[in-house]
C-alpha cells in the first residue's frame, strides 16, 4: 500500500471536514403532521404527532395562568399555525393556544390557562398508528397530591358520588329468616342490605385511545361509552350507586380505573369493551371475561387481554415518581374473588345469551384493568367491530339497551345472594 503523503493525509482530513459540517449545521428541521386537543372535564389533552423524537422544555408562569414549552429543531408550518383554532370555547382549562419562531432554532407553543393547573408534557414512541407524539396534559389544580389523576378522583369525582348519593334508597320491607332463606334463590327476589350496593361501570378506552374501529369507522370507545351510560341508569333504577370511570371522551389510565373502583370502595366492577379480530370477519358474538392467576384460558383470550392492556401504551400517560401510586397492581389473586368474579360472569352471560351469539362460559385472562383486590371483577366484551352483522348490532339503540339491561341484570342476580363487605 502506498504511503499517503501529509498533503493527501491533511487533504482527506479536510474533506472530511468540510462535508461533516454543513450536515450537522443543516440538519433538516422536524415537522408536526398532526395535532389533537381533546378537551374533558377530567383534563384536556394536546398532542402533536412528528415523524421524528423532538427535543423540549415546559415550564409554567403566572398572572395570568400559562403553560410554555420550546421545541427544539421544528419547522414552523400550518398544523403550529393553526394550533390554537382547534381550542373549543367549551373547554374547561384552555383558553387559547398560541404558537410563534422565538429564535432560528426554537418554536414557542403558549397555552393560556382558565385556572391554575398541573400540566404534565411528555413524549410518546410510535405505537399503533401514531408516530412520535409530545404530549400537554392539562389536569385540574386539586391540590398537593402527587399524582393529579389521583387529586382528581379525590376532588372532582366526590362531587358525583354525592350527587348519586342524595337519591333515595329504595325501601325495602324487613322479612323474617325463613321468607328470606326461600326468596334468596328466587331472581327476581332483592335481599335486604345494610347498605346500598356500588357498582363502578367502566367505558373501555377513550380520548386518543378509541379501542377497536370497525371498517366503516365505528370506534369502541363511543359504543362502549353509550352503553356504559345506558347500564348506569338502569342499575340506578335498580337502586344501586352506580360510578363511572369515565363519563366522557377521555384517556383515563387502565391502573387509575383500578383506583378508582378502590376508592369508591366498589362491590363490584363492569369493564365494557367491543371485540375485534384482524383478518377473521366472521368472529362475531358476546363474550364475559374474568381474572385469571394461571394465564389465560386459550389463545384468543391471551391475545385480546394482550390487546385491551395496550390502552396505557396507546393513550400514554406520564408515570408518577412516587412507587406506591405506580404500583397499584396490588395482588388481586385471591381465589374468592375471582371465583366471585366468575359467579357474576355467568350470571351477566347467561342474559347476554338471550339475544346475541355467546360463548359457552366465562373465559378467563391476565386482564390488567381487572386486578382489583377483592372487589370482583369481569370485562363483556359486547360484539365484534370486525364482523359486518355484529357492527350493524352495536351501531342500533335496541341493541345497546338490552346489553345494558343484560348486565344489570345478571348484577341484580348476583347481589341478591352476595354478602357485601361490610362498611
Amino acid at each position: 500500500m502506498a504511503e499517503l503523503s501529509r498533503r493527501q493525509l491533511l487533504g482527506a482530513s479536510a474533506g472530511s471536514l468540510v462535508f461533516s459540517l454543513p450536515a450537522f449545521a443543516n440538519t433538516t428541521p422536524n415537522t408536526f403532521i398532526a395535532a389533537r386537543i381533546w378537551p374533558a372535564q377530567a383534563y384536556t389533552r394536546i398532542t402533536l404527532e412528528s415523524p421524528n423524537k423532538v427535543k423540549f422544555k415546559s415550564f409554567t408562569l403566572e398572572k395570568p395562568h400559562r403553560l410554555v414549552v420550546d421545541i427544539e429543531n421544528v419547522a414552523m408550518s400550518d398544523i403550529l399555525i393553526n394550533l390554537g383554532k382547534k381550542v373549543q370555547k367549551s373547554d374547561p382549562y384552555v383558553s387559547n393556544i398560541r404558537v410563534g419562531q422565538k429564535d432560528s432554532q426554537t418554536v414557542r407553543v403558549v397555552v393560556d390557562l382558565k385556572a391554575p393547573t398541573l400540566p404534565q408534557v411528555f413524549l410518546l414512541n410510535p405505537v399503533a398508528n401514531f408516530k412520535h407524539r409530545m404530549v400537554m396534559d392539562i389536569y385540574p389544580a386539586y391540590g398537593a397530591d402527587d399524582d393529579p389523576i389521583l387529586a382528581l378522583l379525590n376532588g372532582k369525582k366526590q362531587e358525583q358520588a354525592k350527587a348519586n348519593d342524595k337519591k333515595a334508597p329504595p325501601q325495602i320491607a324487613q322479612k323474617d329468616d325463613k321468607k328470606d332463606d326461600k326468596k334468596a334463590s328466587e331472581p327476581d327476589a332483592i335481599q335486604p342490605q345494610k347498605r346500598r350496593p356500588i357498582i363502578m361501570v367502566d367505558a373501555g378506552h377513550g380520548g386518543e385511545d378509541p379501542g377497536a374501529i370497525s371498517p366503516n369507522g365505528l370506534k369502541e370507545k363511543d359504543v362502549v361509552l353509550a352503553i356504559a351510560r345506558l347500564a348506569k341508569t338502569k342499575l340506578e333504577e335498580l337502586g344501586y350507586i352506580v360510578k363511572m370511570t369515565r363519563n366522557e371522551d377521555v384517556f383515563i389510565p387502565l391502573k387509575k380505573r383500578t383506583e378508582m373502583a378502590k376508592k369508591a370502595q366498589a362491590d363490584l366492577f363492569i369493564s365494557i369493551h367491543a371485540d375485534s379480530v384482524k383478518n377473521n370477519p366472521n368472529a362475531r358474538g358476546t363474550g364475559v371475561y374474568a381474572l385469571s392467576a394461571k394465564g389465560a384460558t386459550d389463545e384468543a383470550a391471551r391475545l385480546l387481554a394482550e390487546s385491551q392492556n395496550e390502552s396505557d401504551i396507546i393513550g400514554g400517560i406520564e408515570m408518577s415518581h412516587n412507587k406506591d401510586v405506580n404500583s397499584v397492581l396490588v395482588d388481586m389473586m385471591q381465589n374468592q374473588t375471582i371465583n366471585d368474579s366468575l359467579r357474576l360472569g355467568r350470571l351477566v352471560l347467561n342474559q347476554l345469551g338471550k339475544f346475541n351469539k355467546a360463548k359457552t362460559e366465562v373465559i378467563q385472562a391476565n386482564f390488567v384493568v381487572l386486578r382489583t383486590p377483592e372487589i370482583p371483577s369481569i370485562l363483556v366484551e359486547t360484539a365484534f367491530l370486525s364482523n359486518a352483522e355484529d357492527e350493524a348490532l352495536l351501531r342500533s339503540t335496541d341493541f345497546r339497551q338490552k346489553v345494558a339491561q343484560a348486565i344489570a341484570e345478571g348484577v341484580k342476580q348476583y347481589l341478591n345472594i352476595a354478602v357485601l363487605a361490610r362498611r
